[in-house]
């Protein structure tokens, strides 16, 4: 079985060049120099990125507590 760490490695792994990667229009609008446009674009690239982080650490606790229920 794999540990924690190599999880971990694959996480970052198979992540890390779409972290790297970037819209062609945000990058366009967000180099005319704009910093309140650069701003509003910084927090709705937060505010849409939360929620599906949300759902699944949601998903992975209600199977914690499912799994707890059952083994106990």
């Amino acid at each position: 079985m794999f540990s924690k760490k190599k999880y971990l490695l694959l996480l970052v792994v198979f992540t890390s060049k779409t972290a790297l990667s970037q819209c062609a229009m945000c990058k366009a609008v967000v180099e005319n120099g704009d910093t309140s446009m650069a701003e509003g674009v910084n927090s709705g690239i937060t505010y849409l990125m939360v929620f599906p982080y949300l759902l699944i650490g949601l998903l992975f606790f209600a199977i914690y507590r499912y799994n707890k229920k059952v083994n106990s």
